[in-house]
């Protein structure tokens, strides 16, 4: 068998891993109802998805008051969880992450949700025993910037070359960039392909049944 060109795989979570990216839009738009706030569009909201609370805030709503945030983080928790139960990994993900800790790769997860929203999910998921470490958005700076990727590679001491970030959206490919990091886009989540350009990406992937094949020929 081939060694293995990386060491450390790193995977977003909400739309690379999960079926979610409608869940988080969905909730983001009910959320600005019961507010009273203008809803932003599909396209807009779902830009903001992979970035830390009040990134994803500022963005999503512009017109909502920072000492507002608590009211809509609440309402925005109130209708994701109430998603939740129905809310499912793309086919085949587990399978794919079974595989790729057998052939050796270290696997960790870089992600904007909460560490109580992603341990509820690895829970709920039963994928914990698969990841050796990950970040979360209220730990460390929201992408893009470079320190969920830096943190990671220092914990499991792994090198910028040996190490494949794998995401949907710009945020997680510009962090990427930024760390110094090669980078796989998958254009079947929350960002659409022609925003995903532009990064100097190994490839795009179009499709969940995809992933896997690509990463067994080139990872």
């Amino acid at each position: 068998m081939m060694p293995n060109r990386f060491e450390l795989l790193v995977f977003d979570w909400d739309g690379t891993l999960m079926d979610s990216a409608g869940a988080i839009i969905a909730s983001i738009q009910a959320s600005c109802l019961d507010l009273g706030l203008p809803v932003p569009e599909r396209e807009r909201a779902a830009h903001v998805i992979g970035l830390g609370l009040k990134d994803a805030l500022s963005y999503a709503v512009p017109e909502l008051s920072p000492s507002d945030y608590g009211r809509m983080a609440e309402r925005y928790r109130h209708h994701y969880l109430a998603r939740d139960p129905g809310i499912e990994l793309f086919p085949g993900m587990r399978e794919m992450l079974a595989g790729l800790k057998q052939r050796g790769y270290l696997l960790a997860v870089a992600t904007g949700k909460t560490r109580v929203g992603l341990e509820r999910v690895l829970v709920a998921t039963q994928l914990k025993q698969y990841f050796d470490a990950s970040r979360c958005a209220d730990e460390t700076h929201s992408k893009p910037h470079p320190a969920m990727l830096q943190e990671l590679m220092r914990e499991l001491l792994i090198e910028p070359q040996a190490t494949l970030m794998i995401g949907d959206t710009a945020h997680d490919l510009q962090m990427a960039v930024n760390a110094g990091v090669p980078a796989l886009a998958v254009s079947y989540g929350a960002h659409p392909r022609d925003s995903l350009t532009g990064f100097n990406s190994l490839a795009c992937i179009d499709t969940p049944q995809e992933l896997a094949p690509w990463l067994a020929r080139n990872a």
